[in-house]
């Protein structure tokens, strides 16, 4: 006969405020509130952010959650932008320093306060090669890459970055940037435009992009060649990305699309939520934890303003309930 005199399992703490420093699991009831709690892992989503106050696609984006980026762009009917805009974490402020060129679909990277934009579409009408550097209060010409592209992807920072793949004619050329100018780097496996990209100089990801048609490929740089990975489960390309080669996140897709996906360093897993807004040519900042997605188009030619912020899985008190 089975003895259950030898099984304990715990009691359930009453405590008049939450505990200061919890640990995974504890659960305990709150007499203040009267509610029963748990410190537990809360599900990854989007929610609503600030609006941008210049509605856009293509726009170029650096920064975090808290301290965001979003620089030039186009809007209908293809008109070029060189608008600047800082987010602090509740909503967006026009800036006076606008860009020196009208551009889209450049590689970007940096920070809210050093940020670099390269090549891109320069409206009205051609392919463009310009950096140009931001300092937190004006932006500054640099030096040219060496292959002049639209619709590339970048990485890195404003001393530190990378720009790689793009059109027209589709490429995979890499180049790496020191703050002033552009060499050459490792060549991609699979040339595509309108690709995403994220990570560093010398610890990058491209993820997506158009291949005729729209593609799946993922791959990782060191600092000297690519290297194939894990694909993306939802192949597609004017995708938006943020964070870093072992813990990023790519939102939204090409023609328009709301599927969020998460990548660990190996491999990517699908989001059961993704955007609210769905949309594509959407710009990004942030990390897989504490994200931004602002912008793009919901389809082309619409632009929208909207704003979402991404919260990432993490450790959190949360009310139990019976539903």
């Amino acid at each position: 006969m089975t003895n259950y005199t030898g099984i304990q399992g715990q009691n359930i703490l009453i405590v008049s405020s939450d505990p200061a420093n919890p640990v995974e699991g504890q659960i305990w009831y709150n007499s203040t509130s009267n509610l029963l709690k748990g410190y537990a892992l809360n599900a990854a989503a989007w929610s609503t952010g600030g609006n941008l106050n210049t509605g856009r696609i293509r726009l170029g984006s650096a920064g975090t959650q808290t301290a965001g980026l979003g620089f030039g762009g186009s809007s209908p009917p293809e008109t070029g932008l060189t608008v600047t805009e800082s987010y602090n974490g509740t909503s967006w402020t026009s800036l006076p320093a606008n860009m020196n060129q009208q551009r889209d679909n450049m590689a970007t990277g940096g920070t809210q306060t050093a940020a670099f934009g390269a090549g891109g579409y320069r409206q009205p009408g051609s392919t463009f090669g310009g950096t140009e550097n931001y300092d937190g209060s004006s932006w500054t010409v640099s030096g040219n890459l060496g292959t002049a592209r639209y619709q590339l992807a970048g990485a890195g920072t404003q001393t530190v970055g990378l720009a790689f793949g793009g059109g027209s004619p589709i490429t995979g050329a890499t180049e790496e940037y020191n703050g002033s100018s552009w060499t050459a780097g490792g060549t991609m496996g699979t040339a595509r435009y309108r690709l995403a990209g994220f990570g560093t100089q010398t610890a990058a990801l491209a993820a997506g992009g158009g291949t005729a048609p729209a593609s799946a490929a993922t791959e990782s740089y060191n600092g000297t060649s690519w290297t194939t990975v894990n694909s993306l489960n939802t192949a597609r390309f004017a995708l938006g990305t943020i964070g870093t080669q072992t813990l990023s996140l790519a939102f939204g897709s090409g023609p328009t699309g709301t599927a969020t996906e998460l990548w660990n360093g190996t491999s990517w897993t699908s989001n059961p939520t993704g955007l609210s807004t769905a949309r594509n040519n959407i710009g990004g900042a942030g990390t897989q934890t504490a994200g931004l997605g602002f912008g793009g188009s919901t389809p082309a030619p619409a632009v929208t303003t909207a704003t979402e912020e991404w919260t990432g899985q993490a450790l959190a008190v949360r009310t139990i309930t019976t539903s």
